[in-house]
């Protein structure tokens, strides 16, 4: 397989710095044009000011690419037709030699097969409302279950059902973490009801338990679950009603598989006037600040 290092990201790793992965399919499917681009290129100025490198990973031209250069999130950014690529798509796609967006599941793979230990999101996908009949379950879990590789995120995306992704995650022995929290967040909110399992209060805390947890042959993500910044939330009721009105809206229109989420997203940044995309783009920072540090608290552990 053809992987290709960004120079920046390349020099980082040979010189056992920091280096934080992002996922590419936040710019192609979670975000319009060009708060895609403009949101891209601040968190990996976030992440360089918290002393790590930022790579982020997409499919291009038949590689993987690790670490991506200002022109290249500009041309990922405004492509049509960019395959949303999970686990299963990766060879077709660098067969196809297409573009391709990686999501959770395939950015953290990718992340694994280049060294890199943390990797920056917004939300992990999971167990979909409804799942007992139509078994939409994220690839994601799966990969978290089996893949070394810890992800900051703002919690689980509240058009999920919250409840059965954790037990999923329990299940496959997966350690969700909330940071400064007891409680798991829901995306836009910092309470989904249910509480992380267990806490960390420092970065350094959080890369020790990583360093042990795969020195111990324990493999797996790690779901470091980091809130939403307080003066960002949304009303958890009026959340959770335009989500209601969004599902019913996708079944009504026959909206499945891995096209849900993208619509699912679309659909409540129309209803809630731009506000959900505000705190969408507010999380991923905050998570990038956390990254960061767990970057740096890693590579120091490392050495």
């Amino acid at each position: 397989m053809n992987i290709v290092y960004a120079q920046e990201v390349k020099e980082a790793m040979e010189q056992g710095k920091a280096v934080v992965a992002l996922e590419s399919t936040i710019i192609s499917h979670g975000m319009p044009y060009p708060q895609n681009v403009k949101t891209a290129v601040e968190v990996e100025e976030i992440i360089r000011e918290g002393g790590a490198v930022p790579a982020t990973i997409a499919i291009m031209d038949g590689a993987v690419r690790i670490g991506l250069e200002k022109e290249e999130l500009e041309a990922l950014g405004k492509a049509e037709g960019t395959v949303k690529v999970s686990r299963r798509d990766i060879p077709s796609v660098l067969s196809g030699g297409g573009y391709g967006a990686t999501t959770v599941a395939a950015t953290m793979i990718c992340a694994d097969l280049a060294g890199i230990r943390v990797f920056v999101t917004g939300g992990i996908g999971g167990v979909h409302r409804g799942a007992e009949k139509t078994m939409d379950i994220s690839a994601d879990l799966q990969e978290l279950a089996k893949t070394n590789v810890a992800v900051v995120c703002a919690g689980a995306k509240s058009i999920l059902d919250i409840g059965r992704t954790l037990e999923y995650l329990e299940t496959y022995g997966v350690p969700v973490v909330g940071f400064e929290t007891d409680k798991f967040p829901a995306f836009y909110t910092r309470d989904s009801g249910y509480d992380a399992g267990l806490r960390v209060d420092t970065a350094a805390d959080l890369a020790e338990m990583m360093k042990i947890k795969w020195d111990l042959k324990l493999n797996g993500g790690v779901v470091v679950a980091n809130p939403v910044p307080e003066e960002s939330e949304l009303d958890p009721e009026w959340v959770s009603e335009l989500i209601e009105n969004a599902v019913q809206q996708a079944e009504k229109e026959g909206i499945s598989g891995k096209e849900t989420t993208p619509y699912l997203l679309s659909a409540l940044v129309e209803a809630s006037g731009g506000k959900t995309l505000d705190t969408n783009i507010a999380l991923v920072k905050h998570n990038a600040v956390v990254g960061a540090a767990v970057a740096v608290s890693y590579a120091e552990a490392q050495n």
